[in-house]
């Protein structure tokens, strides 16, 4: 049993990690998606509400609230998987929660890329659409995530994929990952 977690600041590549993972069959548990449900369950667009209800469920549950509502999904998946990738780990305390939960099976992997290269990919993808047309720009984006812990969940990652070649690149990356586990990028 393998439990890889994925943390990064946005545009780092977590979600092409993801893909690549169900590309390969195994088990994507996103933690959005946990926040996405609730703003639905609430009444609100999760295109706009998402970061709001993020905050929310922590702070009306702890800062561990939405690691706490994966687990039971993790856990469902391992039942017919041997690994299970969680997308979307956002602080230390959630780090916390799965390695209390999983022990030495958890593996955190951070996906780093430089800023410049983030608001590229971004921009491209349409996804930093920027205060001025109503969203966040990637720095308050940035600064959200770090608020919630993510600076310290990237220090406490087990190893580090870098993200600054092509997509065919860090695909193979991944795919190592997910192949031969951590001792593949050492």
């Amino acid at each position: 049993m393998t439990v890889i977690g994925i943390v990064g600041l946005p545009g780092s590549g977590k979600s092409e990690a993801a893909n690549v993972a169900a590309d390969r069959g195994v088990p994507v548990v996103t933690m959005g998606d946990v926040i996405r449900a609730e703003c639905r369950e609430r009444g609100l667009d999760p295109a706009t509400e998402h970061g709001t209800v993020a905050k929310a469920l922590r702070e009306e549950n702890g800062p561990g609230a939405i690691a706490e509502r994966s687990l039971p999904i993790i856990e469902d998946n391992l039942d017919d998987a041997e690994t299970v990738l969680v997308d979307g780990i956002r602080s230390d305390t959630e780090v916390e929660a799965f390695r209390e939960a999983f022990g030495e099976a958890f593996v955190l992997v951070e996906i780093d890329a430089p800023f410049e290269l983030r608001a590229e990919r971004l921009d491209l993808r349409g996804r930093d659409a920027g205060a001025d047309d109503g969203g966040e720009s990637l720095e308050e984006r940035d600064d959200r995530e770090l608020g919630f812990g993510m600076g310290e969940a990237i220090e406490m990652a087990d190893l580090t994929i870098e993200n600054t070649e092509t997509l065919t690149a860090f695909q193979r990356k991944v795919r190592t990952l997910l192949r031969e586990g951590p001792e593949g990028l050492a």
